[in-house]
């Protein structure tokens, strides 16, 4: 991961955008991070707005929790409390 600090951030961000490899550009102020150019590659606008969403990650992390202490439910619990029939396997 490249870092630079922000003072010291003299390129452009077209650039900074076009030199971006596989790792994220992070960008520093007083040695703590402020912002990160990251590369896109194949990756959707929605998949990379919700990895980066904390009450995304808020409502992953108690789903989790909720599973570990076996509050959890079964496909067929799921179908049934859904109305729906199982359906042909693809």
């Amino acid at each position: 991961m490249k870092k630079v600090e922000v003072a010291q951030a003299t390129n452009s961000l077209q650039q900074y955008a076009r030199e971006l490899g596989p790792e994220p550009l992070v960008l520093t102020e007083g040695g703590h991070a402020i912002a990160a150019l990251f590369p896109v590659d194949d990756a959707d606008v929605e998949s990379m707005t919700l990895s980066l969403s904390t009450k995304f990650q808020a409502v992953i992390d108690r789903a989790r929790a909720e599973y570990r202490n076996g509050a959890s439910l079964s496909a067929e619990d799921v179908r049934r409390e859904l109305g729906v029939g199982e359906s042909a396997a693809p």
